[in-house]
């Protein structure tokens, strides 16, 4: 990953941007979380995404980001992320889906995960999304001004380890607003009270990748996609926050 520029601090102008593009993710995302049915292709979610963005005043995040050919990384069961939409893809009873998106409104970006239940799921899944989901909300909890970023990555590796699961330690949360890949790296693992500092006014994504086997992980042939070494399944959330004098702000946090 390439990082643009440092991400703290945002001003005012911005993060009222920021706020929008954070709303119009949101929106957009619950959309998909409701079209996201047995028998649904991946690519018609990736078209409906597309038509929402344009209709709500914003533009893509993703889609032509290094060459990524759409607006929407949609990955199913051991696809960890950045997953290609696809017309041969279609959703099954029993799957997990993650869906990850983002947009860029007036020059400023937002970035969301979340892991979506396609009808009845394992037991094993629904403890996979418990646990994911959780190691984020205690992610998002450290993110005081004062604390570091390996407080975050400590945070969510003991929760995820302690519930017998392992974090992607290959790719990272990151810092977001003026471009989509802002330094810092925000890892899912580390030592608590080590690497950059917060500062008020920094956003960051924080994206925990949690695998129900090993951490590894592969690319497929198509170059982006990347699955769970044993196949095994993977869930992944993520918020866009924003580090206040205070308790974090959560710009992501939906509505519904």
């Amino acid at each position: 990953m390439n990082l643009g520029p440092q991400g703290a601090p945002k001003t005012p102008e911005e993060l009222k941007q920021m706020r929008q593009a954070a709303k119009i993710v949101c929106a957009i995302l619950d959309e998909l979380e409701a079209a996201a049915k047995p028998g649904v292709t991946t690519h018609a979610l990736d078209q409906q995404a597309e038509r929402l963005i344009k209709k709500m005043g914003a533009k893509p995040a993703f889609k032509g980001y290094h060459g990524f050919p759409a607006v929407l990384c949609a990955s199913v069961n051991a696809q960890v992320v950045h997953g290609i939409p696809s017309k041969q893809t279609r959703l099954e009873e029993g799957d997990l889906l993650k869906l990850d998106f983002g947009v860029s409104y007036h020059g400023l970006f937002a970035d969301s995960a979340r892991t979506v239940r396609i009808g009845t799921v394992s037991d094993e899944a629904e403890k996979l999304i418990a646990v994911t989901k959780e190691a984020l909300a205690r992610a998002i909890g450290v993110c005081v001004a004062g604390a570091r970023v390996g407080d975050i990555g400590h945070t969510v590796q003991s929760w995820v380890e302690a519930h017998g699961f392992s974090v992607v330690k290959d790719f990272h949360g990151h810092g977001v607003g003026r471009a989509l890949h802002e330094a810092p790296t925000v890892p899912n693992y580390g030592l608590a009270h080590s690497g950059p500092q917060l500062t008020p006014n920094m956003t960051i994504a924080i994206e925990p990748m949690v695998n129900a086997g090993t951490d590894k992980v592969e690319i497929l042939d198509d170059e982006w996609t990347a699955v769970t070494l044993d196949r095994r399944l993977s869930a992944h959330f993520e918020h866009t926050v924003l580090i206040t004098e205070g308790q974090p702000e959560v710009l992501t946090l939906s509505a519904s």
